[in-house]
């Protein structure tokens, strides 16, 4: 069984990078865009417990900014199994991490985040 641990450098940029556009959108108010962020944070970082704890900590945050109660309890439930999820390797790769979706079913990567994940990989 492999255990994930730390999130490599050459990937962590990457996944800081959509944590900072994240907040961007989100200071201009613009939800739409600061969540497709936050949600391509997660798929990166899902193979690793802290980045992917985050990743469902700022969904919490921002569900409770939207009042959305769904949300909020979705990542409640996230925050209690995600973490150990990743660290036994045992996520759904692509999955974007909201209450939209299932929390273990599998997605489509977005190509740009498969040449990231690829690169990662072969390091």
């Amino acid at each position: 069984m492999k255990f994930n641990t730390t999130i490599p450098s050459e990937l962590k940029g990457h996944y800081l990078k959509e944590i900072e556009l994240y907040r961007s959108y989100l200071q201009k108010n613009d939800l739409t865009r600061a969540w497709h962020h936050l949600e391509r944070s997660h798929v990166l970082g899902q193979s690793f417990p802290l980045e992917h704890t985050y990743s469902h900590w700022l969904m919490l945050k921002f569900g409770f900014r939207q009042r959305n109660l769904k949300e909020v309890l979705g990542q409640l439930l996230r925050l209690l199994v995600g973490g150990w999820k990743s660290f036994i390797d045992h996520v759904p790769l692509g999955n974007t991490g909201g209450s939209n979706v299932p929390p273990m079913k599998r997605m489509e990567i977005p190509r740009d985040l498969i040449l990231i994940l690829n690169n990662y990989r072969k390091s």
